[in-house]
């Protein structure tokens, strides 16, 4: 993927930046061009080699499109509940260094869900942390609006998922709860015909 000066990127786990240059440097020997990326939460420069930018995961940021698709998936009700703590953890980690604000998305909704339940371990506490900053920071900028409000919008639309699918588990339950019970299978008349055959039987030998 190719970038311009002035392009706005995502790179993952550091966030929004801003290509400021692209140039060459010869190191080893070697000539490799760079861009130069100022990362807008702290103001520091990160170098990306030009030829490695498909594995790192650099892109470009979402469009107000986008915008309203990622909103819509956050509010969806649809949560991944995983119970094993490594298993959880290492998807989880999987998605953030994709770089997708949709992958970043999941993880949002999923450890904000678990915290409301149980403490997160520490680890989980600063994924869940940084996840919500690179969504608020990237949308803020996106649409020109202040982090905080960026950051209540994200608010609204987590709780607007979680009582959705508080009202799909209800629904599940009463639907369970309905079910008729299966029929209890009854093994009695065929013993009680056996039973009222042998005095016929022994009547037969009798006579």
């Amino acid at each position: 993927m190719s970038f311009q000066i002035g392009d706005k990127v995502i790179y993952p786990n550091h966030g929004l930046g801003v290509v400021e240059k692209v140039e060459e440097k010869t190191i080893l020997g070697t000539t490799t061009g760079f861009f130069h990326l100022r990362i807008i939460a702290n103001e520091t420069t990160v170098l990306v080699p030009v030829a490695n930018v498909d594995n790192v995961g650099l892109r470009r940021a979402i469009t107000d499109e986008e915008v309203e698709r990622l909103f819509t998936l956050l509010s969806d009700g649809k949560i991944d509940n995983h119970q094993n703590w490594k298993g959880r953890f290492k998807d989880n980690s999987d998605k953030m260094r994709t770089g997708s604000i949709y992958d970043m998305c999941d993880v949002l909704k999923s450890l904000t869900f678990l915290a409301k339940s149980k403490s997160l371990s520490f680890r989980e506490k600063r994924m869940l942390d940084r996840a919500k900053s690179l969504i608020v920071s990237e949308v803020s900028e996106v649409m020109r609006l202040s982090p905080a409000s960026i950051e209540d919008r994200v608010n609204q639309a987590l709780e607007r998922c979680f009582m959705m699918k508080a009202r799909a588990q209800q629904r599940a339950q009463a639907r369970a709860a309905a079910k008729p019970a299966p029929a209890k299978a009854t093994a009695a008349k065929p013993a009680a015909r056996a039973v009222a055959a042998k005095p016929a039987a022994r009547q037969a030998r009798a006579s």
